[in-house]
């Protein structure tokens, strides 16, 4: 029977950074499994479409990342069909903004469900595999938001809070067993269509180089996975050169 060709999972495979992300591990070698909630089906299979036109392997996997037991079916049947998880990437956003007083109970448990449990879920199980093969590397997309709360962004700091102690913990606790964990800070806008749509000068910072480019986010987690043991970087923070510090 032939080998199963190693796969790079994708929680968070949106339109912007978690595709370019997919992307650069497809044409690294890897099978790219993209993840998004179910209602996002069709925006996965364009993109897992997009990835094999151009000669990679992509498979559109919908699962709500929140949910445990589906979680752990979606690891046992990417394991089970398509190959060994080599990398994964949580790349779930969640940025909302609320002052504190208009800050309910659900929105707080929402975003900490969706930024923070969701990693979780997807470390614990990646991390359960990988130990039996003894290797792999388990990526976490952070935010300004992972190291300063910011006027307006309780719910959201508080879980990219703590999906960097998260990182932290397991980093120390699966390193020693040859898993590459690693956090990267995104500070700063990203060319994405959110911020195309809601700044105005959008054009002017990306001839400028004053945007975070996706493709060159997402060479950096290749990066990343390459590293050699001996130099592993557990946080990376990334920044367009004209970011203020």
């Amino acid at each position: 029977m032939a080998e199963k060709n190693g796969v790079c999972l994708v929680i968070g495979a949106g339109d912007d950074t978690g595709a370019a992300i997919a992307k650069a591990f497809a044409r690294d070698g890897l099978t790219a499994c993209l993840v998004r909630r179910p209602r996002h089906g069709d925006a996965l299979e364009t993109l897992a479409q997009s990835i094999r036109d151009e000669g990679g392997k992509a498979e559109a996997c919908p699962c709500d990342a929140r949910d445990e037991e589906a979680m752990t079916a979606l690891f046992e049947r990417i394991e089970n069909d398509i190959g060994p998880i080599e990398v994964a990437v949580f790349n779930i956003g969640a940025n909302v903004r609320f002052s504190i007083t208009d800050t309910t109970e659900r929105v707080f448990r929402k975003v900490w469900e969706m930024a923070c449990l969701s990693g979780f879920l997807m470390g614990r199980e990646a991390a359960a595999r990988m130990k039996t093969r003894g290797r792999g590397t388990i990526l976490f997309t952070g935010a300004t938001a992972s190291v300063r709360g910011a006027n307006g962004f309780s719910a959201f700091s508080a879980a990219k809070h703590g999906l960097r102690a998260l990182a932290q913990s397991m980093a120390r606790e699966l390193g020693p067993q040859n898993i590459h964990v690693a956090h990267v800070i995104v500070d700063g806008a990203i060319d994405s269509n959110f911020i195309r749509e809601n700044v105005p000068d959008v054009d002017q910072k990306r001839e400028d180089d004053a945007i975070l480019n996706p493709d060159h986010i997402a060479a950096n987690y290749v990066m990343l996975h390459k590293q050699p043991r001996t130099a592993w970087t557990h946080e990376l923070d990334l920044r367009p050169w004209k970011e203020t510090w």
